[in-house]
């Protein structure tokens, strides 16, 4: 499986609009959003704003960079294998 990661902006109604599509094998999987300056300690992480199909969970996560994000969405698309 490749994950591809595409910037896109979000319109989430708050000042975190700043995110990222990632689609695996073509087709989109989650929809990420960097944490706004709003969120103090948590500023700069990034939230799963919506995952799709096995990603999609309702305890969504909170990631500290990219890498750790694509690290948890690949195994929950792998269980589809």
């Amino acid at each position: 499986m490749t994950l591809r990661l595409q910037p896109v902006q979000v319109g989430t109604g708050s000042y975190d609009i700043d995110g990222q599509l990632v689609f695996a094998d073509g087709l989109l999987a989650a929809v990420l959003v960097r944490l706004s300056g709003y969120h103090d300690d948590m500023s700069g992480m990034w939230f799963l704003e919506a995952g799709f199909g096995l990603v999609d969970t309702p305890n969504r996560p909170t990631f500290a960079d990219l890498d750790t994000a694509q690290t948890w969405i690949e195994p929950q698309l792998a269980q589809a294998a």
